[in-house]
């Protein structure tokens, strides 16, 4: 790996790309940003992103920004896995990159995929066939999924979801990116499979409790039952495995809370951040 390596982003406008592209730019790594033609969202990339546009459903749309690169960033950034275009995809990555940093799923780690969501053991199975040295990033949600919740609390002040007793180990997207960028620019993480949390055990009834206190504002939650948020996930055009997967887990972590690690701090040498930074950060979101 050259020392200032040449390192393509994908899904670089979403919650997590942003991050990846600022973290691997502090590493001396030259960045490129994989974007939707039209995306809208291009703004939310730090100044001076090296942009290339290109589309993960459309394999050779990723000739020209692959040309020259070292390493990719992956998320994938559909429902499911088409059995054709991942692998495609794939082989464009390895005819150019020698590094690749994975965003897989907890799921992976725990023995639920491949019925979890975006059967990222399939993912993980593909990347493992390649010479490509690489890392799964086996992340639990993103606290940016309350993101999910801001327009009814910013509405009614009272959310209205599924199982608010699922204890979850969120990691700040920053975190990820930062660990993912350790992956890409750093040395002894080819073959690792991390599993990446956050710090701390939260519900997803407290997370909008803490948000309710960033606002200064009482908020409400009540809970949605199985079958109705079920039948609510699949009209908003979620598969049905997708939705059954998603419910089936959280109503295990009612019971149990998510795994956890302490992988953020060991690779970036710093606690991961809390739901309260994160939201702190995103207020106006919820305003």
């Amino acid at each position: 790996m050259p020392d200032a390596p040449v390192v393509l982003v994908t899904c670089a406008t979403g919650n997590v790309g942003p991050h990846a592209v600022a973290e691997l730019r502090k590493r001396g790594a030259t960045v490129r940003a994989l974007v939707l033609p039209g995306d809208p969202h291009e703004g939310r990339l730090p100044e001076g992103t090296e942009i290339h546009y290109g589309d993960l459903a459309d394999p050779d749309s990723l000739d020209a920004p692959l040309d020259g690169v070292d390493g990719v960033f992956w998320m994938w950034p559909f429902f499911t896995l088409d059995v054709a275009t991942a692998p495609a995809v794939l082989r464009k990555f390895e005819a150019s990159a020698r590094r690749i940093a994975v965003v897989s799923s907890v799921g992976v780690h725990i023995g639920l995929e491949p019925v979890d969501n975006n059967c990222h053991a399939y993912l993980e199975q593909l990347v493992e066939r390649t010479g490509l040295d690489w890392t799964f990033l086996r992340t639990t949600g993103f606290h940016a999924n309350a993101l999910g919740f801001a327009g009814q609390i910013r509405a009614s002040g009272v959310v209205r979801f599924p199982y608010g007793a699922a204890t979850r180990t969120s990691v700040h997207e920053g975190d990820l990116a930062a660990v993912g960028a350790e992956a890409l620019t750093g040395q002894g993480h080819a073959g690792r499979k991390y599993l990446v949390t956050g710090a701390e055990e939260m519900s997803q009834e407290e997370q909008v409790r803490v948000i309710g206190e960033v606002l200064g504002r009482r908020l409400g939650w009540e809970d949605v039952e199985h079958d109705a948020a079920r039948r609510a996930l699949v009209a908003a055009g979620w598969p049905p495995a997708y939705a059954d997967g998603a419910l089936g887990y959280f109503a295990m972590l009612a019971k149990e809370p998510e795994v956890g690690s302490r992988t953020v701090e060991e690779l970036t040498g710093r606690p991961a951040r809390t739901f309260r930074a994160w939201a702190e950060e995103h207020i106006d979101d919820f305003r």
